[in-house]
């Protein structure tokens, strides 16, 4: 039997990674979120809601910022932009380290009666988000919330789902998802590699353990 073609078989290996997106692939999928908003929520009417972008940090917050200016370009309106720290919210507070507060940015004129849309680079058990939206019951009652994510890797743990999906991405539960940003690491572009499967410092997403954000994790690695 002859050898199978080393090309078409997938490299399982520890620490072996594929590309899920490149820099261009990257830049084309927020643009196209970008017309996604604009399109679901009528921003750019007379009579559209005060819509306002939340990322939740690190890259999250990156990704609205990057968003923000796609809209503005393509309707001529920048919606206001904030950031939303989730760490005193997470769910597993007592099973992890100590880690650093990030900043919770509110737009002027705050999020009343606004129609919300949180951002994420990567989703997967959905923790992140109920995380979020613990939070941002602190902050005020917006009109309406919706979610934002770059990569939707599956998973889910709590009957949650995006709004706007950059690229759904079947994965297994050990592998991890590295979204990379040319702000944080000098380069745009999405990978996945083969895992040890524990989960990240992030109580939503995990991979083999940290992502890109948070203080002590590897570098843009998301399960």
């Amino acid at each position: 039997m002859p050898a199978p073609d080393s090309s078409s078989v997938p490299d399982n290996r520890p620490g072996s990674s594929r590309e899920l997106l490149s820099a261009a692939d990257v830049g084309r999928t927020i643009a196209r979120m970008a017309h996604q908003i604009i399109e679901k929520t009528a921003l750019d009417s007379a009579d559209g809601p005060r819509v306002v972008l939340l990322g939740i940090p690190t890259r999250g917050t990156t990704l609205a910022e990057r968003l923000a200016e796609r809209i503005e370009v393509f309707s001529g309106v920048r919606p206001p932009l904030g950031s939303l720290d989730i760490t005193l919210y997470r769910d597993d507070l007592r099973n992890k380290p100590h880690r650093p507060l990030e900043r919770t940015l509110v737009p002027e004129g705050g999020i009343d009666d606004a129609l919300v849309v949180l951002v994420d680079d990567v989703l997967f058990s959905g923790r992140t988000v109920r995380s979020a939206l613990d939070a941002l019951r602190d902050l005020g009652r917006p009109r309406a919330v919706q979610l934002a994510v770059l990569i939707d890797r599956g998973h889910r743990e709590l009957p949650l789902r995006a709004d706007y999906v950059g690229k759904n991405v079947p994965t297994a539960r050990t592998e991890d998802v590295s979204v990379s940003l040319t702000e944080h690491d000098g380069q745009d572009g999405v990978s996945i590699s083969a895992g040890s499967g524990a989960r990240r410092s992030d109580p939503e997403e995990g991979g083999s353990g940290a992502r890109r954000s948070d203080p002590d994790g590897n570098k843009g690695v998301v399960q």
